[in-house]
């Protein structure tokens, strides 16, 4: 019994996958080959600023690190204005997921308990299972066997504890005729904040660099 089901979480899962790469295909916005580019490039910059390592995850958790936040504040400004003037075009699209406020309080906790321990989050995990890290192949798989948990038991115990959907709403909605004025105000925003916040640095352990702030 467990087996099969098992083997049909994990069969369902590859198949996801084999659909990811099938819809990038399809949609010919770019190629595998430029996904992979594109993926390489996000590593290399994650390993240069090192935000894959416990200690920066760790430092931003006990407020004594502000790469993190300074990286995620950069990449949300640029990004936001990037991607929406690249959809306004046609260069790009995105779905909307709904806004589930008690599903949102609930995974933000747990995702946020999870980084603690961890020490990770999906974007710099793959990354240290890359360098070897064993530690994080662990948690990645106690991941996957969360999502196992979530799915056998969604019915009957998640969707009623996740609260009712709130629609799909996006920032510029709320503020007809001035869509792209928000989007690029919010941008500009978002970016100053990551300039104005003082950069903190916590060393790690195995590396030799200096701790400084600014």
């Amino acid at each position: 019994m467990i087996f099969s089901i098992l083997t049909t979480y994990f069969v369902g899962l590859f198949e996801r996958v084999g659909e990811l790469f099938q819809n990038i295909l399809d949609q010919e916005h770019g190629s595998i080959a430029l996904v992979f580019l594109i993926g390489v490039i996000f590593g290399g910059i994650i390993q240069y600023s090192r935000v894959d390592k416990f200690e920066k995850i760790a430092g931003f958790a006990m407020l004594k690190d502000t790469i993190v936040p300074k990286m995620l504040f950069l990449a949300v400004g640029i990004t936001s204005i990037a991607l929406y003037y690249l959809i306004d075009i046609g260069g790009a699209h995105y779905h909307i997921k709904p806004i589930v406020l008690q599903g949102l309080i609930i995974g933000g906790v747990l995702f946020g308990i999870g980084m603690a321990i961890l020490g990770k989050c999906p974007g710099t995990g793959p990354i240290s299972i890359a360098e070897g890290r064993i530690d994080v192949l662990v948690g990645a798989i106690g991941g996957l066997f969360g999502g196992l948990v979530f799915t056998l038991f969604y019915s009957d115990f998640f969707k009623p504890l996740m609260g009712e959907s709130l629609g799909k709403t996006i920032l510029p909605e709320l503020f007809k005729g001035h869509e792209q004025l928000t989007v690029l105000i919010f941008g500009v925003v978002v970016i100053l904040i990551a300039i104005l916040i003082p950069k903190i640095e916590l060393c790690d352990h195995n590396e030799d660099c200096n701790c400084s702030i600014k």
